[in-house]
């Protein structure tokens, strides 16, 4: 697998992150997104429990955190390999964008994306997801998402620069197996943060986050 030069990622701090949405806030505001589309979503992980000890008094396990999470603009995209009309394709970039000229809708990369990341527009009969806003970096300006954080957990730059500074790419709930499609994404876990496989914890918002 070869990379692409000047692969652009995506960054998340999680320790920095409050949770607050604005990043998604930005994101609908940004590509005038239809009511139920969210290209960028926020998931709340939490879980543990209050135990009892044997003289009496308790201690707790008690933990939470947040992710937010949009399209990878991944090294292998599965959504580029189960489309049959190669609508869905990577550019010179890496970026992986909808051609909307191709697209008829099938919805086969919604479901293979074990991000979700691809959402269906019933208006349009069309797919939509994460472009990077592509407009924005040939200006040189940052992604709305980022911009818009005001805690600066997320960020963006070069792929290979940003995994170089980072080191390995943890695998943290509730995100699935990184192997899957190798993000391009560099994450910095938060201090409470559980490991892929876990289930000792829930996503508290999943009206938002159904496919995280």
């Amino acid at each position: 697998m070869t990379r692409e030069l000047n692969k652009w990622a995506f960054t998340l701090d999680a320790q920095q992150c409050t949770g607050c949405k604005t990043c998604m806030v930005a994101c609908k505001d940004k590509n005038n997104l239809a009511l139920g589309l969210r290209w960028r979503r926020v998931a709340e992980y939490c879980g543990g429990q209050w135990m009892p000890l044997p003289d009496g008094t308790f201690m707790q396990d008690v933990f939470t955190y947040y992710v937010s999470v949009s399209c990878n603009h991944c090294m292998d995209p599965i959504c580029t390999q189960v489309c049959p009309t190669t609508a869905m394709h990577p550019d010179e970039n890496g970026i992986v964008t909808v051609d909307q000229g191709k697209c008829m809708g099938c919805r086969y990369c919604e479901w293979a994306c074990p991000y979700g990341a691809p959402q269906f527009d019933a208006d349009a009969g069309r797919m939509t997801k994460c472009n990077f806003c592509e407009d924005y970096l040939s200006e040189g300006r940052s992604p709305a998402c980022v911009s818009a954080c005001p805690t600066r957990a997320l960020g963006f730059g070069p792929w290979d620069e940003l995994e170089k500074d980072a080191g390995s790419q943890p695998d943290i709930a509730p995100l699935p197996d990184i192997k899957i499609t190798t993000p391009c994404s560099v994450l910095v876990p938060h201090r409470m943060s559980r490991t892929q496989d876990d289930v000792t914890g829930t996503i508290a918002n999943p009206e938002e986050n159904k496919d995280a």
